[in-house]
């Protein structure tokens, strides 16, 4: 699978643009805020039927326009896809495969396997375990296709619990019966959520490793460790004898909600002990692993969008960076970056296959 071309119409800061692309690797250079990103994040919507950057959709057209439209044509294994996500003001989202609506926008992930690696990636290693858990939650939802329902489920039912549990302090009363029907399906779909996150860090951690040593030049060890509430017994149990402090907070204190994935060098939290390099590296090699893991279960190449990766990386890890992604183990590359020369004389000294664009002012032209 492979994108062959972008179009979009008043999307961000593009009033129209076309950009025919190379099926190997493809860099849009240029300065800040002349819209690089944005191309990403148009070609992010088309495989997530939202943007990565800004997930209110109506913020995403143009400045004065009543509406957008991003618009990629794929080879998918020779045959043309039609990918369409369209937006006008005060209505629907629409979301096509040629020509066709999508009855749920869920029914989409996954059919073009995506990674994306930002500077906002540090989150992850800065942040609250929440952003950790969504990270875990959108790697498995992109090749287990009952995983977002079954975690939809689960967020209403615990949604619904806290309610209920929010009425009985409000109202000084309690009622057993009425709280078990939300207890069950916690437990139901928790234990598939649960089962479902454990087996993903027990696939995903060497292949993790892997790419580590590769971008380091195997100068630490590194761990992750899946910490949750369910590892301490059954989840049934962990209910009822927490159901004290449940009513004492007015909110569910125990289940898959409260997950999360700890990074370490060796034994010590990369959060607090990391260089910047460290933390950058671990990043890396945390997406490489995502894309590596998701082409080994779903068998389609993944697409991978690198924007403004420069950052905090010396020339060797940068260079043994896009040798991995260029090597054609990966999907298509899209690269961002604000020197014009920097990375097409890598690409070049590296024997990698590569399209250039120059971004200004909302305009992609082919150098």
């Amino acid at each position: 699978m492979f994108l062959k071309k972008l179009s979009i119409l008043n999307f961000k800061n593009y009033d129209e643009a076309q950009i025919v692309l190379s099926d190997k690797v493809n860099c849009f250079l240029g300065n800040n805020g002349e819209g690089k990103t944005n191309l990403l994040d148009a070609i992010y919507y088309l495989s997530f039927c939202k943007s990565f950057f800004n997930p209110i959709d109506s913020q995403n057209i143009k400045h004065d326009m009543p509406f957008f439209v991003v618009e990629g044509y794929y080879d998918k294994n020779g045959k043309d896809e039609v990918i369409y996500c369209g937006l006008k003001k005060g209505q629907k989202k629409q979301f096509k495969r040629n020509k066709k609506n999508y009855e749920r926008l869920a029914d989409h992930i996954g059919m073009i396997p995506l990674v994306i690696i930002t500077p906002i990636d540090i989150l992850l290693i800065i942040d609250g375990s929440d952003v950790r858990r969504k990270f875990v939650d959108g790697i498995v939802s992109q090749y287990d296709s009952g995983y977002l329902s079954n975690l939809l489920s689960y967020n209403k039912a615990l949604n619904h619990r806290n309610l209920l549990l929010k009425s009985f302090w409000k109202n000084r009363n309690f009622d057993q019966d009425t709280l078990e029907v939300w207890n069950e399906q916690l437990i139901q779909y928790g234990k598939l959520i649960y089962k479902a996150r454990k087996k993903f860090i027990e696939d995903f951690t060497p292949i993790f490793q892997h790419f580590y040593t590769k971008l380091s030049g195997d100068k630490e060890k590194v761990v992750l460790e899946y910490r949750s509430q369910l590892n301490d017994g059954n989840f049934d149990n962990l209910l009822n004898n927490n159901i004290d402090q449940d009513r004492a907070n007015h909110y569910t204190n125990i289940g898959i909600h409260k997950d999360d994935l700890v990074f370490l060098l060796g034994d010590i939290p990369l959060k607090k002990f990391g260089s910047q390099g460290q933390q950058k590296t671990y990043l890396l090699a945390l997406k490489l692993a995502q894309a590596e893991l998701i082409q080994n279960i779903s068998n389609q190449k993944v697409i991978i969008l690198l924007d403004d990766i420069y950052d905090k990386l010396d020339g060797q890890r940068m260079s043994q960076l896009l040798n991995i992604v260029g090597s054609g183990d990966f999907g298509q590359v899209f690269i961002t970056d604000t020197d014009l020369d920097r990375i097409p004389q890598i690409l070049t000294k590296e024997k990698i296959n590569f399209k250039s664009f120059n971004i200004k002012e909302g305009e992609a032209i082919n150098v």
